[in-house]
């Protein structure tokens, strides 16, 4: 299977001001968030606001990026919901348009059961000959993929790891300690990649990574290098912009970051526009913790 990478960033989808996908935004941003030290670009994900695009902007978002940044990074396309047969359509046309992975949520709102779990993952995995991320994220879909489910689907051939954003840490370093060589778990949660790295975890899919990649690289870099207090340190000193930009529901602030930033991304989609003063509220705890940090992104 293709290397991926340990820094995985969740790309924000640029939108225009009439509010259609920024193509060649888009483009862009995935160049310089790869410069500014991602591996990789997971695509079509809750941070790109999958759920309020259709599948024909996705596919053609996911060919876009790909195209853009060539073999300077891994897409990974976020392809599945909690419908079986379209997710194995969306995941083959992802595959067509020459994807290097799929992102494989825990669908939500239907609930099915750890058997039917296992179901739903193998049988996307075997319609499709690259390789799954699992994600496991039960604070959005209202279900924890539990740790003998998550062992099982690590045996089958192309699910090559788990973004895991249980913030359970006995299960993640469970899944760590019991899962076969090559099955690799990423933190699904920024605050928590130092923890999960430092248990045999893997790296990060990442939200921050859209404006501090090279920070989160250093730290990461330090865990490898076996540097373990200078890693607590860059992560202590990395955490208050990690916390903050979940002071509201992600992509929010991190959509306001980059513009902020001076890097235009265009505004959301609904329903992901807060109100005039529920922004107002936000933007007076979110500026002064941003302001004490360095942004890696640059838009030249």
């Amino acid at each position: 299977m293709a290397e991926l990478g340990r820094l995985l960033t969740a790309m924000v989808t640029p939108f225009t001001e009439e509010g259609d996908v920024d193509y060649p935004r888009a483009r862009e941003l995935a160049k310089a968030v790869l410069k500014s030290g991602s591996d990789g670009l997971v695509i079509g994900g809750t941070t790109g606001e999958a759920p309020a695009m259709n599948d024909d902007e996705k596919l053609r978002l996911y060919a876009e990026v790909k195209e853009a940044i060539g073999e300077d990074g891994a897409v990974i396309a976020g392809t599945t919901d909690n419908n079986t047969r379209n997710s194995i359509a969306a995941s083959r046309e992802a595959e067509k348009v020459g994807v290097d992975a799929i992102l494989m949520t825990v669908p939500a709102y239907n609930k099915p059961t750890m058997g039917g779990l296992y179901q739903h993952f193998t049988a996307i995995a075997d319609a499709v000959g690259i390789p799954g991320i699992l994600y496991n994220v039960p604070s959005r879909t209202a279900l924890n993929m539990d740790v003998a489910t998550m062992l099982r689907l690590a045996e089958v051939p192309n699910i090559i790891g788990v973004k895991e954003a249980s913030s359970d840490a006995d299960q993640i370093a469970f899944v760590i300690r019991d899962s076969p060589d090559g099955f690799r778990v990423w933190s699904g949660n920024d605050n928590e990649t130092f923890a999960t790295m430092a248990t045999g975890g893997y790296g990060v899919v990442s939200v921050a990574g859209n404006i501090i990649s090279g920070q989160i690289q250093k730290m990461m870099g330090l865990l490898l290098e076996g540097d373990i207090e200078a890693a607590a340190a860059e992560h202590l000193r990395l955490l208050p912009i990690f916390k903050a930009l979940f002071i509201i529901t992600n992509p929010i602030p991190i959509r306001y970051a980059l513009n902020r930033s001076g890097f235009d991304v265009g505004p959301a989609r609904l329903p992901m526009i807060p109100e005039p003063a529920e922004l107002e509220a936000f933007s007076k705890r979110f500026d002064p913790v941003m302001d004490q940090y360095e942004i890696d992104l640059s838009d030249s």
